[in-house]
């Protein structure tokens, strides 16, 4: 069982139907903020379908979608095919991560909920893998969003709160690190308002 929000089994059988889940278009976080960066090598994390990795490649970024399940990489290479982009993917769990040093620009984690303790681990080595200069986004469901019904785990461990980013992300310079809410239209996954954290970082 992967050690997070649901086994393979449940993210295959979640990505099974010809439905994108989440919707075809990116996570307005990751919008906003990706459109100032320039087009380098990219990384997005607990990726899915495809969405945000097909966005940044349509920005001219190289990108490298990760994931546990098979079955939403493969929708995320027909998503990449249909708007005439090319990407990678990455078909393993978070805790066999294994990332080179200063390889990377950017890291998107969209709404990527683990265990705390893998969830430090993949942030220590993401801080690793980018380039001086590059960025880590993050957003994901903060602690209040167990109010809500419009999405996201319902164990409050897995949910996040700002300082235990900034203690996570300790060595990145915060370009932003904020708790809002805000209403979220994803797919028929995601919708409704929501509590969210949201992060933007640069490595110095």
């Amino acid at each position: 069982m992967s050690p997070g929000f649901g086994p393979k089994s449940y993210w295959d059988q979640r990505f099974a139907s010809e439905e994108f889940v989440y919707g075809k278009q990116p996570n307005d976080f990751l919008r906003q903020q990706a459109a100032g960066l320039a087009a380098g090598q990219a990384l997005c994390l607990a990726e899915g379908e495809g969405r945000n990795a097909v966005f940044l490649a349509e920005l001219g970024h190289q990108v490298c979608a990760q994931d546990i399940s098979p079955v939403g990489l493969r929708k995320a290479e027909a998503l990449a095919q249909q708007k005439g982009v090319s990407i990678t993917t990455l078909c393993c769990d978070l805790a066999a991560l294994d990332l080179k040093p200063t390889s990377l620009d950017l890291i998107a984690a969209i709404w990527m909920h683990v265990e705390p303790e893998l969830r430090a681990r993949v942030f220590e080595q993401a801080v690793a893998a980018l380039r001086p200069g590059g960025h880590l986004l993050i957003e994901a469901y903060h602690p209040q969003q167990l109010n809500f019904s419009s999405g996201g785990p319902t164990r409050r461990e897995l949910l996040i709160e700002a300082a235990q980013l900034q203690q996570e992300l300790a060595t990145l310079e915060p370009l932003i690190l904020q708790e809002i809410e805000r209403t979220i239209t994803e797919g028929s996954a995601h919708q409704g308002r929501s509590a969210v954290v949201q992060f933007f970082g640069r490595k110095p």
